[in-house]
Order: structure tokens, then sequence, then C-alpha cells
């Protein structure tokens, strides 16, 4: 299995088959930084590599998810000017941010976000591409890029294929604040939790709900989930007659279909269990 090294900007901790990321910058309200979204790219490359971690959990420390960009970063592009005939470095770094978010959306783990405070602007961007969102009923939410006299221009196709251009449009053009319960109209979040206590309980219960099913598994459906927004359907459904027979065919269909068959929990149900 890979390793991952130590960060400046993320706390990383594995518990059993589950990776928790922290975003760590507090001070700054989590926002985002270059180095810490090449932090945040250096654990989706492990997590590319490994097999032996199901589920993810990103949270924000300090009480908030994440406030969006670092505007001082964004203030530091206006010193420098393209060179003649080179590509504006404003545009290279912004698209290295899409670039990620693109990855992190396509990892064949599941990815829980546990929002709290508020997810802003890149935040409410990085938390588009989890494929489980909590959040905290009193949590904040934004796009307010536009309000900065700039597009959300690497997070609107994510925010887009999680709750649809028309939604979309409405708080890109707009910047409107909202809370999580609006969030989970739009279809933003999935989960809203009264209070903290809450908010933990729905947490450990969601990794219990996905530690049940097989990780092979999962990643395979993940996978024809997100093909689905752009493969045509017969391809679609050839690929997933393909995924299908390989996943019962494997290692992982014949320990389901025997644990059934049995009455006994799977293996990797047993392995689940580690440190919730």
């Amino acid at each position: 299995m890979a390793k991952l090294a130590k960060f400046d900007n993320l706390l990383v901790e594995r518990r059993g088959p589950r990776l928790y990321v922290t975003l760590n910058r507090p001070q700054a309200r989590n926002a985002l930084s270059r180095e810490m979204v090449a932090e945040l790219s250096a654990v989706a490359e492990f997590l590319e590599k490994t097999r032996e971690i199901g589920a993810v959990v990103l949270r924000g420390a300090g009480g908030t998810f994440c406030a969006g960009g670092d505007i001082k970063g964004f203030k530091a592009s206006f010193e420098g000017k393209p060179k003649r005939g080179k590509p504006d470095p404003v545009a290279v770094n912004n698209r290295r941010f899409g670039k990620f978010l693109a990855r992190f959306n396509g990892l064949p783990q599941t990815v829980v976000a546990a929002v709290e405070g508020a997810a802003i602007a890149g935040g409410l961007g990085l938390m588009s591409v989890a494929d489980v969102v909590i959040a905290a009923a009193d949590a904040k939410f934004a796009l307010t890029e536009t309000s900065l006299g700039i597009p959300p221009a690497q997070i609107a196709p994510f925010v887009a294929a999680r709750i649809g251009v028309p939604r979309a449009r409405l708080l890109a053009l707009t910047g409107a604040r909202f809370d999580a319960r609006e969030a989970a109209r739009l279809g933003l979040v999935d989960l809203v939790c009264d209070d903290k206590v809450a908010f933990e309980a729905m947490l450990k219960k969601i990794l219990a709900d996905i530690g049940r099913c097989a990780p092979g598994a999962n990643a395979a459906t993940k996978r024809l989930l997100l093909a689905s927004l752009t493969t045509p359907r017969e391809k679609l459904l050839d690929q997933a007659a393909k995924d299908f027979a390989a996943c019962l065919r494997g290692e992982e269909g014949r320990e389901g279909v025997s644990a059934f068959l049995e009455k006994r929990p799977t293996r990797w149900a047993e392995k689940s269990r580690e440190g919730l």
C-alpha cells in the first residue's frame, strides 16, 4: 500500500478502511491556498493507488468546512503579467484546480463531505465532488465569485452536474447566501443535522452504511453513474454488463453471494467496523 507524506495544510488519519482528511487552515477559515490544493492532489493520487480504503471523510478544522479560495493569493496574481506567447499563469493555476476537482470527483472511494460552518465558493465546489454531503443546520453556503468580479470557472461544471444548470445559474448569477435546509432543497446537501451530536451520529451511520457495501462494487457503481453523464446509453449498458460480470466473478462477488447464503456478515462488513 502506498504511503502518505505529512502535510502542512491537512490533517490526515486512517481508521481501518476509512481515511479522514481535514482541511487545516482554521486561521483562514480553511481557504484553499495553492499549497493546500497541491496537498489534496497528493491525497487523491494516494487514494487512486490503494484499494484498502473504501471511504473518505472530508471536513474542515475549527468548525468551518471551507470559506473558498485564498483571496490573498488572488491579489498576488495581479503583480505578474503574462509573458508574450506564454499561457497566462493565472489561467494555468485556475485550470490546475479544475484538474484536482475532476480527479477527486472520480476517486474509486466513496467520499463523504461533512460540512460545518460554511462552504463558500471553492468550498462549495469541493463539497460538490463528494458522493454524500451531510451538513449542520446552521451551515452557510454561497457561490460568491461573481461578487468579486470573477466567474466560478472550474467549480461551475461540478455544481451544475450535482444540481442541474438552472439551479446552478440561480446560485452563480446572484451570489445568494443560504442555509443547509435550502442547500438540501436545491440538492447540494443530502442530509441536514440539527446539532453537533446529531451531526456526528449521522456521519457514523453513513460510514457504517458504506461499510456494508463492497468497496469494489461501489467503485464500479460510481464509475458507471459518472459515465452516465457523458456516455451514450447503449455503450454505457454494454460496459455495465462487463462490470457486472467482473464483479460477480471476482472475489467480492463470490464472498457476497456466499455470505448471503450462509446468513453471515461479509468480510468487508466485518472489517469496516474497525475505527467506528
